[in-house]
């Protein structure tokens, strides 16, 4: 393995460390450090092919760092995600989603409509930034469209954002003055 290999390695798994303890803090709110520790290192042995690493000094490396980057802060013993940390864990959930170009395009275009009440209107922004960032075009407010097969990407996102009903997935044929958006996705 090249040096550049070795070095992405390194740098993808404490991201995914870093991930998991992002994870661990939003999925619990406050979250003790002691508690913390065994149920992130249960979860690391899925990252790492070598069973001799010390995970316990992995995960305390990267709290310190989550810690020092402004990500996590200490609150009475216990760790609590920051609003710089539930951004940056969003930025990583994003990264996570993506689709898959098939080699020709069937011609179908895959519409999402979505009608997310406003009392939860973090929720429908973030589907936004979510959408946009997976390379979907906006019609309108609440109105996307993209050109390739996305449904399993689009109930992963149903799940994860808990918008199952508010979200609608179509399948048109064609839709009113399209040229602009075959422009956009380089499909002329």
């Amino acid at each position: 393995m090249g040096v550049q290999e070795k070095s992405l390695k390194i740098r993808t798994r404490g991201a995914n460390i870093q991930k998991v303890v992002l994870q661990s803090v939003a999925a619990v709110g406050l979250l003790s450090v002691a508690v913390l520790a065994p149920n992130a290192l249960q979860m690391l042995k899925l990252f790492s092919k070598n069973k001799k690493r010390n995970f316990t000094q992995a995960v305390n490396t990267s709290r310190r760092r989550l810690i020092e980057g402004g990500f996590l802060k200490y609150s009475n013993g216990f760790l609590e995600l920051t609003e710089m940390g539930e951004r940056k864990l969003r930025g990583i959930e994003r990264n996570d989603y993506h689709i898959s170009r098939p080699p020709r395009w069937d011609k179908k275009w895959r519409v999402l409509i979505f009608d997310i009440p406003e009392r939860r209107r973090l929720t429908r922004d973030r589907v936004r930034m979510t959408l946009s960032s997976i390379g979907f075009k906006r019609l309108q407010q609440s109105v996307w469209v993209y050109p390739y097969d996305c449904e399993d990407l689009i109930t992963l996102l149903k799940a994860d954002f808990k918008i199952g009903k508010d979200l609608l997935y179509l399948i048109v044929d064609s839709i009113e003055n399209d040229v602009e958006l075959k422009r956009w996705f380089g499909l002329n």
